[in-house]
């Protein structure tokens, strides 16, 4: 009785020593989230200098973007799957070296293809950083997946929101050049995911050498069902994404041709909306854990249909609420979305993450691609009344299973 009573009074500070790593790894790989979604999202927000430098066509816009999204579309999928079966820790700080490069490269390019090139190689850090750090925040939850996941995202739109300021008040007033400053980011970044991929791979050791094992439920649904969920979750991405991508890489370009606002203006209105999204991430993540994920991806995704419809009509007063109403209600999906897929298929947080991510990821880069295209054919404003209808596609959530009452013990 005596060993029992002192193995309890000794095991209870281990564990709480646990929790308290396990938060201090959240915090710090949200923060590596932003620095990298804080420098890539200098690139769109430069856009308006580059046009102007190299003298590019709306098409032109759009395939650096796509360049960039397509790279990490491709690849993140299948680093996830890899490290599914052979766990790379310090892929991490790889990640966020080919994004240094990246960026010195964008920082430094004469000609459109070198710009091409820069993109590329930041789509790719982004490939490698993204599986592998979902799954050390899904490590660290201590069970609550969509609180850890939605603190992790919330670091990346923090950083998108922030890159546009970024950009407005020091980039585009100095030059292309002065992209190389936010190297010094990228750095930070990769020498604190060296601490989380040590403490990722002393984790995992422990977790090996106690016999822990998983204990994660799957879903009592058949494998037919399981695949029909995952294309519903695609096709949500899909309308999340697109006009994601609508706001992203033309929003600037929309205030400026319809209201007449400066490029600092403009910048401050994207940082706006962008800023409502990192506010909205945090909202998903844990009302999932409390009331479903299903619920959020219903509220989120349908409920912005009536904002993203009135979008178009609205003067810069209520174009800058709208946008911010539309951020807040948008984020929230993503985080839902994501853990509902690890939910559906337990043990492949990489795969799964690599590929909702970079699902995402090509969405959002074929969307800016074939809408800047259709802006050069059309009008800025027929796009946008054009993705106002994208939400109405959150009505097939209604064709998703409850999970939480369809789960069986593995």
């Amino acid at each position: 009785m005596a060993s029992d009573v002192s193995a309890i009074t000794t095991e209870a500070p281990k564990q709480a020593a646990a929790q308290k790593t396990a938060f201090a790894v959240l915090a710090a790989i949200s923060f590596c989230h932003f620095l990298n979604d804080m420098v890539q999202s200098l690139l769109p927000a430069i856009y308006p200098l580059l046009k102007q430098t190299f003298r590019l066509d709306f098409g032109q816009v759009g395939l650096i973007t796509l360049t960039f999204q397509i790279v990490a579309s491709l690849l993140q999928p299948a680093v996830g799957f890899y490290t599914d079966r052979r766990p790379k820790p310090y892929s991490l700080t790889i990640g966020m070296g080919i994004t240094l490069i990246g960026l010195l490269i964008l920082s430094t390019a004469q000609t459109y293809l070198i710009l091409l090139a820069g993109a590329a190689l930041v789509g790719m850090g982004s490939a490698v950083f993204h599986p592998e750090s979902s799954r050390v925040a899904r490590m660290a939850s201590g069970g609550q997946h969509g609180t850890a996941q939605s603190l992790f995202q919330v670091g990346g739109n923090a950083g998108s929101a922030l890159g546009p300021l970024l950009a407005a008040f020091i980039v585009l007033p100095r030059g292309q050049s002065s992209l190389a400053w936010f190297s010094l980011a990228a750095l930070l970044g990769m020498i604190v995911l060296a601490k989380v991929g040590a403490w990722s791979k002393s984790h995992r050791t422990m977790k090996l050498q106690s016999g822990a094992t998983h204990s994660e439920h799957r879903p009592a649904l058949s494998a037919r069902k399981v695949k029909f969920a995952l294309a519903i979750l695609g096709a949500l991405i899909f309308s999340k994404y697109i006009y994601l991508a609508s706001l992203g890489s033309y929003y600037t370009f929309y205030l400026m041709a319809k209201f007449h606002v400066s490029v600092q203006n403009a910048q401050i209105h994207l940082f706006m909306f962008l800023g409502a999204v990192a506010a909205g991430t945090i909202i998903g993540g844990p009302v999932g854990d409390r009331f479903g994920r299903k619920y959020v991806i219903w509220c989120s995704i349908l409920g912005v249909l009536p904002f993203t419809l009135a979008l178009p009509y609205a003067s810069l007063f209520w174009t800058s609420i709208l946008t911010v109403i539309i951020g807040l209600i948008l984020a929230s999906a993503f985080s839902a979305i994501l853990v509902y897929a690890q939910d559906l298929v337990p043990g492949k947080v990489g795969m799964i993450s690599g590929l909702f991510f970079g699902f995402a990821f090509g969405m959002a880069g074929v969307g800016a691609a074939v809408l800047g295209k259709l802006v050069d054919l059309t009008s800025l404003n027929f796009v946008y009344r054009l993705c106002s209808f994208l939400p109405a596609i959150g009505l097939l959530t209604a064709f998703l299973p409850n999970l939480e009452r369809s789960r069986v013990k593995s």
